[in-house]
């Protein structure tokens, strides 16, 4: 897989200008599957696994690269189609994300894309929501099924959506409560993965925040430009946004990009929220006007930094 990621250092190049890079891959059928680059720490054949009693059955065991213990998981499995024959004759893609790095058993790497944001679609409704889908593609007259990462470990290690420390969760609602009268408390979230929807939705509802949800960039900015059309400021409706950096159609960077570009948006509070923590930088977020990263964590930090960005903003 030598010159796999020749490209890679090019990615940094892409941002705002709504496009990304996009590794290809196949499980057990022939369906094309596709992760962001952006993810992807680096790929290898699949090492031997040492074992882990009482795991999940899509967790394979977890092996040693480059100095550190990683959970392998395979991913066939994971997303309900069973395991793979011999994981020995398989692809490994390490990844890192939500603070953790996994590595993701694959039938094989196929290569690397470049694509517009505006060329992924949403999966539709009618396909339910028990799907490990965030979006589909087509490239070269395939289907490319987008995965939803977040849900598939969701399933496999789920994480609380609400705030568990009861005194944390006290102790924000109580700063909220002192500043509520001069905020309009109410929060919009652009997300196009459900599981992270919900979390972030369950986190700040908690502390007594009104949510708005959007479920792609294009949707938000739509909606935003629409309020300022109207002659109102996005500050009267929301406290402030907090948006993907990962969403179809509109990335984050450029839906930020797009709307810092207004001067009407002056003011107006606007924070990425992503799973890429091993790709993002400060220069990227002021790059494009945000006034933070947070890379995602759990509801009680979301929250926590939530309310002081808004006890700041009074």
């Amino acid at each position: 897989m030598v010159g796999l990621f020749d490209s890679i250092d090019q990615r940094t190049s892409l941002v705002g200008q709504n496009r990304l890079e996009m590794l290809l891959f196949h499980l057990e059928a022939e369906q094309v599957y596709g992760i962001n680059v952006f993810k992807v720490r680096e790929i290898l054949r699949c090492p031997k696994l040492v074992q882990i009693a009482e795991s999940s059955p899509a967790v394979k065991g977890i092996t040693n690269i480059r100095g550190s213990t990683i959970c392998v998981i395979d991913l066939n499995e994971a997303i309900g189609y069973g395991p793979v024959e011999s994981v020995e004759d398989c692809d490994l893609v390490i990844t890192e994300y939500n603070r953790s790095v996994q590595g993701f058993v694959v039938r094989h790497v196929d290569h690397i894309v470049n694509l517009n944001w505006d060329s992924i679609r949403q999966v539709p409704k009618s396909a339910g929501e028990d799907h490990y889908l965030t979006s589909v593609t087509q490239v070269d007259d395939k289907i490319v099924e987008i995965i939803d990462v977040e849900k598939v470990l969701s399933r496999i290690t789920p994480m609380a959506d609400t705030i568990q420390d009861p005194s944390k969760l006290e102790r924000l609602s109580s700063e909220l409560d002192l500043i509520r009268s001069q905020i309009v408390n109410r929060v919009l979230i652009v997300e196009d993965s459900i599981v992270a929807r919900n979390q972030v939705r369950a986190a700040l509802e908690g502390v007594g925040l009104e949510v708005v949800e959007k479920t792609n960039g294009k949707q938000a900015l739509d909606h935003l430009v629409s309020i300022l059309d109207g002659g109102e400021r996005l500050q009267d409706h929301y406290d402030l946004m907090i948006s993907d950096v990962e969403m179809p159609e509109l990335d984050g960077y450029s839906l930020v990009s797009s709307l810092r570009n207004d001067a009407r948006t002056k003011g107006f509070i606007i924070l990425l929220h992503t799973s890429l923590s091993g790709g993002c930088s400060d220069e990227l977020v002021d790059r494009v006007g945000a006034d933070e990263l947070i890379v995602k964590c759990k509801p009680e930090d979301l929250a926590e930094h939530v309310v002081e960005k808004l006890k700041r903003s009074i």
